[in-house]
């Protein structure tokens, strides 16, 4: 079975640490548990994990937030994965900072990645992991906020935060959706 596990953020140092790239950091994380390097493909920075019996195909889309539907239909059609196998790990303002959320469905709720995506995929059922990056800014700064770096008390519990958001992904990718949602979910 092929997983096709996108994370979202922005290429470049300057974006490296900033809430709206926490995708990249779980798929980083990941990558590193699992002892596999990124490499620059096309239109993302790709890696392969090997998980009991499972090909999980990771991505880091290099097209910028905005264009991230690009990447993940590219990938999802090169290596002929279902998009049921499909997972987009993504920043949400919604939820306080470090909840996580596995939802299958659903709106982009204004995040202009997930937007781009179901505007490429012509749909709205793919699986997504939410982690929460809180929404402590003042009304209008919001681009500001979400390109900003983590604060020192965030970035100390990030270790744990990553880990889950692993567990997660591997979960999605053994025993499925619903049964990693009501284990996770709570």
């Amino acid at each position: 079975m092929k997983y096709l596990i996108a994370g979202l953020g922005n290429p470049g140092a300057e974006y490296e640490l900033t809430r709206h790239n926490i995708g990249f950091l779980v798929l980083d994380h990941f990558a590193d548990k699992h002892k596999v390097d990124f490499s620059v493909s096309r239109l993302a920075n790709k890696a392969e994990v090997k998980f009991k019996g499972r090909h999980l195909h990771l991505i880091q889309p290099n097209t910028y937030m905005n264009l991230s539907g690009k990447a993940v239909a590219y990938w999802l059609q090169e290596l002929k994965i279902p998009k049921e196998n499909l997972l987009v790990v993504v920043d949400d303002l919604a939820l306080p900072f470090g909840a996580l959320r596995l939802r299958t469905k659903g709106s982009a709720a204004g995040h202009n990645g997930l937007k781009n995506i179901e505007a490429t995929l012509n749909d709205l059922t793919y699986a997504r992991l939410r982690l929460g990056i809180g929404s402590e800014f003042a009304k209008g700064q919001q681009v500001d906020y979400v390109l900003s770096n983590f604060d020192k008390p965030e970035l100390e519990v990030m270790v744990p935060l990553l880990q889950k958001a692993g567990e997660i992904i591997e979960s999605f990718c053994t025993v499925g959706a619903e049964r990693t949602m009501s284990q996770f979910n709570k």
